[in-house]
């Protein structure tokens, strides 16, 4: 759905200097005065002042504005924080990747693209800050010096998703309110060490609002990434929701403004990227042996169930892999049992050398499309999720639909989505479900991990009142076990040496029900 562009808040002059900036390399020496010349180029022939756009990093640098050093610069956007390294020469080095940028716009621009596809500027100078405080302040200090009859210009404002709060670390180092901006060298902490203490007060917050606030996503797979705690909050008894009933869907075009009227549990059509004429910003690959357990698991019970993925995210090649399913085995609302569950989660990743890359869950009747509360739950982890730096890393979802009847055939329907940001001129609009293209992995065997995890969650949910019970009809020909058997037929490895065990643990399941 197109909406007309709206200009962002103080679009006029963060426009502007996106499109005309300097950037090192160009000849500053029609642009930049003489130090101490106050401005006026030298040899009176041009006579001009410096304009505001024209003041670089390099000139801020020259005299004694701002320092180079590492760890200096900032961004924060949409929750997430990306870190620069300020060079001598005026580019910015992001720490993260590494990569080199001539300007604060540009930078900014692609830090927010990496987070919002849809960005289409950065508005840097009003969006990068060096030593917390904004570099439209800095280079505001260099007018009143060099040019104090020059009309006072606006501060910038930041674009749409801009974060005005700065973390409380950040905050002490940063200049009060009034005080002109003196570079000092500071020991600037790890972008590890800044971050951790943030991503740990995020992850014991509640998610949204809802039938189920779901895990909230660290990186435990990856040291220097948090403490790994995971958790799970829900509102409701455990193991009362069944869900019987299918919801019907509905088109994202027809949501509009949000409304707190509207049902969370409304179900939404996931959007291709090629309908809004964009490209996937990653690839996917998955193992069949994740898809195997997570459906196996969806398979064993009428309430809703949810679990973790790990696997690996290539900066270089843009390609996340997911290795491994890790069901909880816990009933939702039981935060006594999470705490334990999820920190042996934790442990798994761990040891496997897995980061956290997503999460799973099942609409039992319902089609494996995302809910108004899983959309809004995945937009919050996307945010959260963060590999060991500060860089963009994808959290992928996935919903299983075991038991649709609107399903083709007994396989259940596994649909990976994403949240696409919705248009900055409509921010009160919810995020965009986009339907993400996948790669499937054919694994060879199935893992002594994989089997030892279908054992485990038999044996969980053994006499629970909700429990599926295998042995009645699901249609007019095939029982829920059979239905079962025939959904993980084309996730089982072609090697046969693993049937008798599979044989074992659908015996167990007629025996549990």
């Amino acid at each position: 759905m197109s909406h007309p562009a709206a200009p962002s808040p103080g679009g006029d002059e963060c426009l502007e200097e996106d499109e005309d900036e300097l950037e090192p390399g160009l000849d500053e020496a029609e642009a930049e005065p003489e130090a101490g010349s106050g401005g006026k180029a030298s040899g009176g022939t041009r006579g001009a002042v410096l304009t505001r756009r024209s003041i670089t990093l390099r000139v801020l640098l020259r005299d004694g504005l701002l320092e180079p050093a590492r760890g200096v610069l900032s961004i924060y956007y949409l929750g997430k924080k990306f870190v620069g390294d300020l060079g001598a020469d005026g580019t910015i080095t992001w720490q993260e990747t590494g990569q080199v940028f001539n300007s604060p716009s540009a930078w900014a621009t692609h830090c927010k693209r990496l987070v919002n596809p849809a960005k289409k500027s950065g508005c840097g100078w009003a969006s990068v800050r060096y030593k917390g405080q904004k570099l439209d302040q800095y280079k505001a200090a260099w007018l009143r010096q060099h040019q104090p009859n020059a009309p006072p210009a606006e501060e910038s404002l930041p674009s749409e998703g801009e974060e005005e709060e700065m973390a409380e670390e950040e905050e002490e180092e940063a200049p009060r309110e009034g005080r002109a901006p003196i570079p000092e060298p500071v020991a600037t902490k790890k972008p590890e060490e800044r971050s951790k203490k943030q991503q740990c007060k995020s992850l014991v917050e509640p998610v949204g609002t809802g039938k189920v606030a779901r895990g909230a996503l660290g990186d435990p797979g990856q040291r220097g990434s948090g403490d790994g705690v995971l958790c799970f909050t829900d509102h409701g008894a455990p193991g009362k929701r069944p869900e019987n009933k299918p919801r019907l869907p509905v088109r994202y075009c027809t949501l509009g403004t949000r409304d707190s009227a509207r049902n969370p549990q409304t179900l939404v059509e996931v959007t291709p990227f090629a309908a809004i004429n964009k490209f996937q910003p990653f690839n996917v690959a998955i193992s069949s042996n994740v898809l195997l357990l997570l459906d196996f698991h969806s398979h064993l019970t009428r309430s809703e169930v949810v679990g973790y993925l790990g696997g690996r995210w290539d900066t270089n090649t843009q390609l996340l892999t997911v290795l491994r399913a890790f069901p909880c085995r816990t009933r939702l609302g039981d935060a006594e049992t999470a705490g334990a569950v999820e920190e042996e989660i934790c442990q798994s990743l761990f040891l496997r050398g897995l980061s956290l890359v997503g999460w799973y869950h099942s609409h039992p009747f319902s089609p494996a499309l995302p809910s108004l509360h899983d959309i809004d739950a995945q937009m919050d982890y996307q945010l959260k999720l963060q590999g060991s730096g500060n860089g963009f890393q994808p959290c992928l979802a996935l919903i299983c639909g075991p038991y649709y009847h609107g399903n083709p055939g007994v396989e259940s329907k596994i649909a990976p989505f994403w949240v696409m940001p919705p248009p900055e001129q409509r921010p009160n609009d919810y995020g965009i479900p986009m339907d993400v293209e996948v790669a499937y992995i054919q694994d060879g065997f199935l893992t002594n991990d994989v089997l030892q995890e279908m054992t485990l969650l038999v044996e969980f949910y053994k006499g629970a009142p909700d429990l599926v019970k295998f042995q009645e009809l699901w249609s007019q020909d095939q029982t829920y076990l059979d239905k079962l058997k025939g959904s993980l037929a084309s996730r089982t490895p072609k090697d046969q040496s693993f049937t008798p065990i599979l044989e074992q643990i659908y015996s167990l399941l007629k025996l549990s029900s």
